[in-house]
């Protein structure tokens, strides 16, 4: 991964309130991002020298709307209240709909009601079955000064992406947020080798 160098931009002091925790929070823009986005860094509580880190990617419907056709906002929430209790960062990167935008994702919703997967309908639609590139969540890691960290997920590349920037990763797995609703999406992330474990942080 070829990662060029970052920059903060701006930090300032914003009180968060999400379901299951609120409370302050330090975020961070940064200039000199590879693909030129506004991503955020959300410092919350005191990160020790191996902070807990997620990387979340937006998801309007999911973060915004509740939506359950996918396990994002629930996700999100988990993220937030186990990185409080132990000191970390939150990133916030604009990857609606695994990198190809709303409108595209919305797309997939509608092919998914036809029968095809989430990760199927992506490909239907001409994009990559999962479009996600982490290397502005490198940059943002190195000018934030974390080389190593304990990461938030089940996703495996999240995990391969930073590795292959050079830092040290720690996988901790997430609770799976299991409804009726999103059953077959998260069959559908199980399937593409996320880590879907238990019902437990």
């Amino acid at each position: 991964m070829n990662t060029m160098r970052a920059t903060v931009r701006t930090a300032l002091d914003l009180p968060i309130r999400l379901p299951g925790w609120s409370g302050p929070a330090e975020v961070t823009t940064f200039d000199g991002l590879a693909d030129g986005g506004e991503h955020l860094a959300l410092r919350i509580g005191d990160p020790g020298a191996v902070p807990l880190v997620r990387l979340h990617s937006e998801c309007l419907t999911g973060d915004v709307l509740g939506s359950e056709r996918c396990d994002c906002g629930p996700q999100l929430h988990e993220a937030v209240q186990r990185i409080a209790a132990s000191g970390g960062y939150l990133l916030y990167l604009r990857q609606e709909g695994r990198g190809i935008g709303l409108y595209a994702k919305l797309d997939a919703y509608a092919l998914q009601d036809e029968g095809l997967d989430t990760y199927e309908a992506n490909l239907a639609l001409g994009y990559d079955a999962d479009a996600r590139d982490y290397t502005v969540a490198a940059q943002m890691l190195a000018a934030l000064g974390i080389s190593r960290l304990a990461l938030l997920t089940n996703n495996p590349d999240k995990a391969a992406q930073l590795a292959a920037s050079g830092i040290a990763v720690e996988p901790v797995p997430t609770a799976v947020h299991l409804s009726s609703a999103n059953a077959r999406y998260l069959a559908a992330k199980a399937r593409r080798g996320h880590r879907l474990l238990s019902d437990a942080g």
